[in-house]
């Protein structure tokens, strides 16, 4: 049957004319005829006219998911050769495919024909080294924070028609994460300058226990002037350990910088044929400061704004994003710097010079801070246009002037100061509380416009009704904040084993890593009941497995594991519940933690010292326990980069979590790791549109798992007059299940609809064991149906004539071995180029096949 499709096909190609122009002509009004092939567009775009195709010039592109693996796996053959590329992501052939035709695809021809063993030539994209290449992807852990609060800017609710809604939105979440890297830079002033050169450095005791302070410490009491170093001086201390937190932000620009070359740079695909009236318009666009939410807003005619030409181009944004970041982290520890010395100065009898120094140095800090904000309130995302313009004077003026100040404070610390001795904590450590109030603020109002943007266009398939985008930034916030206090008291503790030498970190840190243990316990009792219900639901599955194989004995080993697969599978519905309970839970024991540290002063088992027995029992408790915790998460994070650097099947676990972490470009944390689909998607857009215009051929888009959804935004980014030549196969596809409903204003329902009738056709696969994969529910009317009906897993219930030893239970893997696999993608070639342009199927109608 799958032959006779193929033969047909082929005849319908040699039939082949122009497909209903009627859809797809691009003309300006009273332009040229659309010609033989359609591709007046094309041509005024700057790409080649279209050759008519060739008898079996029939193409099949693979794209892997997540976890990435090799060309011979995805090709079925141990010899392939890549036909396009480098080491980074490149397109793979058979080598077979390549000696029949007897020519290679570097000098840019694309070899054409019908695989000899039946069916479509096979390329494979491997794009897998994007996300765990080299070692430095180990340095990547660094940044998870910064990653989770930039997905916090895609989550938004679809919203047309609420521009300064939508553009708040945004703003508040690129707010959130500027407070992110504050934070984090704040936090390493806390260890470096506070707990080391301010408090350990100057208690005698402590410098004892850890010689190589020794340099540091002031002269003995009663020891005459300048008996000491000249690094005893409290300014001179804390100017040398502000060098840790000032090599901390440079790396973070380093990566940033350095990724920002080997993505953002791609240009995707642009059809666009005059540069310079792209440049004047990016110039209007600057003048009249223009946004993402201003294009967001409007209705898209292709449904998504991953269909916009800007969409995976977004250098500009990141280079503003990350000059202000930098500058942020390069303020934060000059201010760490400055207010400890301008407040000794302030006292009675201190210099006037230097107190007038130190007032116009925190004035001008306060104006770089200002500088900073609107840096990042400014300006979004551009996304209708390639935009190629730099702002180059605003992103190094910002960064030289915060080096600046930074020297300056530095200066002016370390300046000599006769009696200036360092005791208790240093001072700006209720920085801290302030910090962690703005950022609840800031998210509840953000929560406050997601709610109003999602009763705009409700759907309840949303994850969180909505929420879901202020769930992950007061995550992130969480995250940023456990790490930050857990850190800080484990160091502490280091110091000062004996717990009576030092201050100590702020007391609000303390407070933070003493909620890890009752969040954990909350997530216990939440898997405990998660349990629970799959386990109910294993047991209703069974009876429906049985009536699934009919005639077959009854094995109960085998039913139990086929519905506990299934069960199991239903665990990823169950996220948007896991986040919600997460997130109350995180809200709550921050709320408590921020009125403890503000009530008290005290550390939680300070605090608990005059309470009754238990509640100081579990206060002294939760602090110990949270603070190994951490202590212990710290060192498995170490212990695991080191291993992803030295072992490449490590770097390609940690992978798996970029793959769907960083699929999004950097809208609001430029330090983020890099977005991966903008060098994946314009490849893709590249080799189809190329491939189709040298032969005229159909082209299958074959993507599993993560790269069903890279398949579908190079599908948005296609000219229409190609798309008329692409099929859609997908197969273990997140699109609706995950992406749908977490990113909402991307991938929703009307997203998918539009996508479903720009594509020439689409099929896609799942299974009920698939715990990632599943169908893309194209709301109805919008036939022909996109979604098969759930593959059978496994195969075979028994031992049976073609299948004698027993069937595996696949899941999310291994979907070309299925029969159906091989049988739709026949049917999508033959769907493309019917034998008569008047019989082309049409979105409304029924599925012809």
């Amino acid at each position: 049957m799958e032959r006779a499709q193929d033969r047909s096909a082929e005849q319908a190609a040699e039939r082949y004319e122009d497909p209903a122009p009627d859809r797809y002509d691009d003309r300006p009004p009273g332009g040229p005829p659309l010609g033989d092939y359609g591709d007046y567009g094309d041509r005024a775009a700057g790409w080649p006219a279209r050759r008519p195709a060739e008898p079996g010039t029939d193409l099949e592109l693979l794209v892997h998911g997540v976890g990435g693996t090799t060309p011979e796996k995805m090709l079925g053959d141990p010899r392939t050769v890549r036909v396009s590329g480098d080491d980074t992501a490149a397109v793979f052939r058979r080598a077979e495919d390549v000696e029949d035709t007897g020519e290679a695809e570097e000098a840019g021809s694309a070899p054409a024909g019908r695989d000899p063993r039946g069916g479509p030539v096979r390329e494979a994209y491997v794009w897998c080294n994007l996300t765990s290449g080299d070692g430095s992807r180990a340095l990547w852990l660094l940044l998870l924070p910064f990653m989770v609060v930039n997905l916090a800017h895609w989550m938004r609710p679809a919203a047309p028609g609420r521009p300064r809604t939508v553009r708040l939105y945004g703003l508040l979440v690129r707010l959130t994460a500027l407070t992110l890297t504050v934070l984090l830079v704040a936090a390493v002033c806390e260890v470096a300058l506070d707990l080391v050169a301010w408090q350990c450095a100057s208690a005698p005791a402590c410098v004892r226990r850890h010689s190589w302070l020794g340099f540091l410490a002031p002269a003995a009491p009663g020891a005459p002037a300048g008996a000491g170093g000249w690094w005893s001086a409290p300014g001179r201390r804390l100017a040398l350990a502000a060098a840790v937190p000032t090599a901390l932000t440079g790396l973070l620009w380093y990566l940033s910088h350095r990724t920002w070359r080997a993505y953002e740079s791609h240009r995707p695909l642009s059809p666009d044929p005059d540069p310079d009236a792209d440049a004047d318009a990016a110039e209007r666009d600057a003048d009249a400061d223009v946004t993402e939410p201003d294009t967001d807003a409007r209705p898209d005619p292709r449904g998504s704004a991953l269909a916009r030409p800007g969409f995976w181009y977004g250098r500009r944004l990141v280079a503003r994003l990350r000059a202000a970041h930098t500058a942020a982290g390069l303020l934060t520890v000059a201010a760490a710097v400055t207010v400890p010395a301008a407040r000794f100065d302030r006292r009675p009898g201190g210099a006037a010079a230097l107190d007038v120094l130190g007032w116009a140095l925190l004035a001008a800090l306060a104006a770089g801070a200002v500088a900073v904000v609107w840096v990042v309130c400014r300006r979004g995302r551009s996304e209708r246009r390639l935009d190629r313009r730099l702002d180059r004077h605003l992103v190094r003026r910002l960064k030289l002037g915060a080096l600046a100040l930074l020297l300056l404070a530095l200066l002016y610390a370390g300046w000599s100061r006769p009696g200036w001795q360092s005791a208790g904590r240093l001072p700006g450590a209720g920085a801290f509380g302030l910090l962690m109030l703005a950022q609840g603020l800031v998210i509840v109002v953000l929560a406050v416009v997601a709610r109003i943007l999602y009763r705009r266009r409700p759907d309840p398939r949303t994850g969180m009704r909505g929420l879901g985008g202020p769930a992950v930034a007061l995550l992130a916030c969480a995250l940023g904040g456990v790490i930050s206090g857990g850190v800080a008291q484990r160091v502490a503790d280091w110091l000062d084993g004996t717990r009576a030498l030092l201050a100590g970190p702020p007391a609000l840190l303390t407070w933070q890593a003493s909620v890890i243990p009752p969040l954990i316990a909350v997530l216990l009792l939440l898997a405990a009941a998660l349990a629970v219900r799959t386990a109910r639901l294993a047991r209703a599955e069974r009876a429906r497995v049985r009536r699934e194989y009919p005639g077959e004995p009854e094995d109960p080993p085998r039913t139990r594991a086929i519905a506990h697969a299934r069960a199991m599978a239903t665990l990823t519905d169950s996220v948007p519940l896991v986040v919600a309970v997460l997130t109350a839970t995180t809200l709550l024991l921050g709320a408590v933690a921020l009125a403890g540290a503000a009530a008290t002063g005290k550390t939680p088992d300070g605090a608990a010292d005059r309470t009754p027995h238990l509640v100081r029992a579990v206060a002294e408790t939760s602090q110990a326990l949270g603070s190994w915790l951490v202590g212990l998460g710290f060192v498995l994070f170490v212990t695991w980069g080191r291993r992803a650097y030295k072992d490449a099947s490590a770097r390609r676990t940690i992978g798996i979590l970029w793959d769907v972490g960083t699929f999004w470009p950097r809208a609001a944390h430029p330090f983020a790791p890099p977005c991966y689909a903008e060098r994946a998607v314009p490849d893709l857009t590249w080799r189809m549109v190329t491939w189709t215009r040298r032969t005229g051929g159909r082209l299958v888009l074959s993507g599993h798992s993560q790269g069903s959804v890279l398949a579908a935004a190079a599908a948005w980014q296609l000219p229409p007059s190609v798309r008329t030549r692409v099929a859609l196969l997908t197969y273990g596809s997140p699109l609706e299940r995950l992406y749908g409903r977490w990113f909402p204003a991307h991938f929703g329902p009307p997203a998918l609809a539009a996508l479903h009738r720009d594509i020439a056709c689409w099929r896609n696969l799942y299974r009920r064991t698939d715990p990632i994969g599943g169908p893309v529910r194209i709301p109805a009317g919008t036939a022909p149906e996109v979604d098969h009906e759930p593959l059978p897993d496994p195969l075979a219930y028994g031992r049976t004539l073609d299948h004698p030893l027993p069937a595996p239970i696949l899941g999310h893997s291994d979907y070309p071995s299925d029969p159906a696999f091989s049988r739709e993608r026949a049917r999508l070639l033959t769907r493309l180029l019917p034998g008569l342009p008047a019989q082309r199927p049409d979105p409304v109608r029924s599925d012809p096949s």
